[in-house]
């Protein structure tokens, strides 16, 4: 209910009222200028409550949980505790690095020289990372596992610089070569790690609370390495046992970050995964209860309940050129390929292929390959029924394909071999 103040000059009369949410009664006011005005008039919260949400506003993003997809609290909990221990590891390496160089561990020798590395051979790694992205795009769980195994490696040769002084310019460059590549795949991966997170469009607030949490853990990360730098491992031997310890658990916790990440984006593996789940259980499995499945260490290995099919050769390597007419004109309408193997099934888009394509040609591989277990001996009608079976079927299921969230709009296939004809 909106309030008058009394009138006691000619001024404009302001306007308030109170709103009362979660126990907290908050007063708003037009002020004589126009601009609007709040106060806290009343907060009935016990205070552990008041922090747990002091907190929750600062380091994750606005109507959580409810903003997210299922995930993020774990993804964030490993992401906290990976930040922590790569601030950690980067004192003791920076450290290690002026020792090997002959210098006192002073802040300005350790910013003079990180920054000669980094201008060298970093921006090197970086150069050569960049032409990878089309991968890390298909494979991002992948790519940033491999992001901080890169890094924590160019730490370890940090750490051991001192042990040959002598080879002090070529490990530190080494060292900070593998750093840059890890640096352009952890941020080049980014995007669509976060993009998965983000239900209501709240991508930039996803991201902002993020980096919130990276920062402070960073800085507790860097006081426990300065700690660690004075007192254990102020000896080459205290830095050979507590560098790979951090080193385990940064990679492990990215590797349970990535476990966690529900990407809904179609690339090779998760296409196998899809159509393997359907003509098992006939069901389609969503992002969040396919992300434990996925295999990230070896994303390209081939799924038998799918077809073992094999996507990204050249045209040239799986159609003979006197046959390519006749294969093609056996699916005209369709912009994929398929030329079946004993062992496995090459598929081969069109350019312009999207992932419902994709989905077709998988399902076509999977049902050829089913119907030759069933029948033992090869026919030549084999792939026309296979084509008849997915034709009938296609429409449900990529019904439900798009209902469990899933974008069919683009296939990530890591820029392999594609075809127009």
């Amino acid at each position: 209910m909106l309030k008058r103040n009394p009138i006691e000059s000619t001024q404009p009369i302001p306007v308030y009222w109170i709103e009362t949410s979660d126990s907290v009664s908050r007063r708003f006011e037009f002020e004589a200028d126009g601009r609007l005005s709040m106060k806290i008039v009343d907060d009935a919260r016990p205070a552990s409550r008041r922090v747990v949400e002091s907190f929750l506003n600062k380091f994750f993003p606005s109507g959580y949980p409810y903003s997210v997809n299922e995930g993020y609290l774990r993804y964030t909990q490993f992401r906290a505790l990976q930040h922590f221990t790569s601030a950690a590891l980067s004192v003791l390496s920076t450290q290690s690095l002026l020792f090997a160089a002959g210098l006192r561990p002073t802040p300005a020798q350790a910013t003079a020289v990180s920054w000669i590395l980094k201008d060298g051979m970093q921006h090197v790694g970086k150069l050569i990372c960049s032409n990878l992205g089309a991968r890390m795009d298909s494979e991002p769980k992948s790519w940033r596992i491999l992001a901080d195994v890169l890094y924590d490696l160019g730490a370890g040769l940090e750490v051991l610089s001192p042990l040959c002084p002598q080879l002090f310019l070529e490990m530190a460059g080494l060292g900070n070569f593998a750093k840059g590549m890890a640096v352009v795949a952890a941020r080049a991966t980014r995007l669509p790690i976060y993009s998965s997170f983000a239900k209501e469009g709240n991508l930039s607030d996803l991201f902002a609370k993020g980096e919130a949490i990276s920062t402070l853990c960073n800085v507790l990360g860097i006081g426990v390495g300065i700690q660690l730098a004075s007192t254990i491992c102020s000896s080459m031997k205290g830095k050979l046992i507590v560098g790979p310890f951090l080193s385990l658990v940064h990679v492990y916790c990215v590797s349970e970050e990535m476990r966690a990440t529900p990407v809904n984006t179609l690339n090779p593996q998760r296409t196998a995964m899809i159509v393997a789940d359907f003509l098992k259980t006939g069901r389609v499995s969503s992002p969040a209860d396919s992300r434990y499945r996925e295999d990230l260490l070896f994303p390209g290995r081939l799924i038998e309940e799918a077809g073992n099919v094999r996507i990204g050769r050249g045209i040239h390597e799986v159609v003979k050129p006197s046959e390519l007419h006749q294969v093609k004109e056996r699916f005209p309408d369709e912009r994929f390929i398929l030329s079946c193997k004993a062992r496995w099934t090459d598929l081969v888009l069109e350019r312009s292929a999207t992932g419902e394509d994709a989905l077709r040609g998988w399902l076509v591989a999977a049902y050829v390959a089913d119907i030759e277990n069933s029948l033992h001996t090869p026919s030549e009608d084999v792939l026309e029924e296979a084509f008849d079976r997915m034709d009938s079927v296609f429409p449900s299921f990529l019904s439900e394909v798009r209902a469990k969230g899933w974008h069919t709009d683009r296939f990530l296939d890591g820029a392999r071999c594609r075809f127009t004809l």
